[in-house]
């Protein structure tokens, strides 16, 4: 899934392709895209894109009067920008809908057949706030608003990173590299950090997120972001699974739950403690190595 890092990338290449712009025409290509139904589209075909904004991983634009198109990428939702003359270049059951600009068309894209990227229309502030879950930002917030976020309920610090009612735009990817950096195991609880590790994990937040920012920055330069993904080549820990530490050089551990995994490096981040995996600890019981050396 698109995260903050992701979705302000789009944010900032949005605003230099539509904003100010006219949305000339709206084509909703899949019946399951938009969810809500008053405004209706017509309230946003034919006026200009005043701002360009995000709600923690959902994009938003602002049209006049008072409208907003809301885009939520889920997992495998992307946007994609085509000149007049250029073709889509995805096949048309990935088209979700597409947004066409005087300069060019906005193609709102989903490689999943489970339809779980949406878009809705919401008249006034109010109502847009309504769909903010209310997490502090990371890149904004102080440390001792990012202490009474973290501590507010007594989770696994991964598990909080990833709660959008907590932290704004922090997902699965981004809090494996956060926590890597700031040297604390996923599965510790909040309850339990000292002072010293709530400002190094709030130090490492931000320089994490600040980093692959200007990456992105620097990888798209003035054009329009086409390869989002949750697993980069430079990451540290995320999907680098039997992988070497890029710090220590020994194996990227994973844990797999539900339909995610956890990625973690058991020198730099848990004192060489292998974390039970829930599925491969059940099955090889006793035989569940419990450090890297037993490994």
């Amino acid at each position: 899934m698109p995260e903050l890092p992701d979705v302000v990338s789009y944010v900032e290449a949005l605003e230099r392709h539509v904003l100010d712009q006219r949305l000339e025409r709206v084509k909703l290509s899949s019946p399951f895209v938009l969810r809500s139904v008053d405004p209706p589209v017509d309230a946003i075909t034919g006026h200009i894109v005043r701002d360009v904004r995000r709600i923690g991983k959902r994009i938003v634009l602002a049209f006049d009067p008072d409208v907003f198109l809301v885009l939520h990428l889920m997992i495998a939702g992307r946007l994609r920008w085509r000149a007049p003359s250029q073709k889509a270049g995805v096949g048309p059951r990935m088209i979700l809908a597409s947004f066409e600009f005087p300069g060019g068309t906005l193609l709102f894209t989903e490689a999943s057949s489970k339809k779980r990227a949406s878009m809705q229309i919401v008249r006034g502030e109010e109502a847009l706030r309504a769909l903010d879950p209310g997490g502090v930002e990371p890149l904004d917030a102080t440390v001792e608003q990012f202490r009474e976020a973290l501590t507010r309920e007594n989770h696994t610090v991964k598990r909080s990173l990833t709660d959008p009612h907590l932290f704004s735009g922090i997902g699965n990817a981004y809090s494996d590299e956060i926590l890597h950096a700031a040297a604390l195991s996923p599965l510790k609880l909040t309850r339990s950090l000292s002072d010293e590790e709530i400002v190094r994990l709030y130090e490492a937040t931000r320089s994490t997120l600040r980093l692959w920012i200007e990456r992105f920055r620097q990888e798209r330069g003035e054009g329009f972001p086409e390869k989002v993904t949750a697993f980069r080549r430079e990451m540290a820990v995320h999907g680098r699974f039997k992988q070497p530490c890029p710090v220590c050089g020994s194996p990227v551990q994973r844990i797999a739950y539900a339909d995610n995994e956890c990625n973690y490096c058991a020198t730099c981040q848990t004192g060489g403690r292998l974390l039970a995996d829930r599925s491969l600890s059940r099955l090889l019981k006793d035989d569940w190595p419990r450090s890297i050396d037993e490994l």
